[in-house]
């Protein structure tokens, strides 16, 4: 087994739509990102990236590259999905939590579970979704973006998965 941790954090912007665990939350703001900037999903990537000593999502998706721009994080993360497979290893669970004053997230709660669980092919129940504030501490607390945090275990798979798939 092996464990990773994740980190991403992006400001809010008008003209976009709010995207989180692969989820569009009506909000008056959007995130600002070269992808659809969806931090949920983006600390899930590096976490389980981390946890298989592959990077990051700056090296396997860089903001460089055009074909990432607006890309669904759900996409990559499906993308990240399979390079833990090709790695021999499967999620064991995933546990993240979104940090923001507002809007409350936990109407979107178990459709963002379903929406990551899908892009990896795993159960819903290993995925595991909070939403936290900072009392009005730090950026997320004056209201000028999202972050999220996650760590995930993933455990060697019985058979790896050839590249030629």
């Amino acid at each position: 087994m092996r464990i990773g941790i994740g980190f991403d954090a992006h400001k809010f912007t008008g003209g976009k739509p709010l995207i989180l665990g692969g989820v569009e939350i009506p909000f008056r703001f959007g995130l600002e990102g070269h992808s659809d900037a969806d931090v949920v999903a983006h600390a899930i990537m590096d976490a389980i990236l981390g946890a298989i000593a592959a990077g990051d999502i700056g090296q396997h998706f860089p903001d460089t590259d055009e074909e990432y721009r607006n890309i669904s994080s759900m996409v990559l993360l499906s993308r990240v999905g399979r390079i833990l497979s090709e790695r021999g290893f499967r999620v064991g669970n995933i546990d993240c939590v979104a940090v923001l004053e507002e809007p409350k997230v936990s109407p979107y709660r178990e459709e963002m579970r379903e929406k990551i669980a899908g892009a990896l092919e795993i159960e819903k129940d290993k995925v595991g979704l909070k939403a936290s504030t900072t009392e009005g501490l730090g950026f997320t607390g004056r209201r000028e973006g999202v972050a999220a945090y996650a760590v995930v275990l993933v455990e060697e798979a019985d058979e790896r998965l050839s590249t030629s798939d």
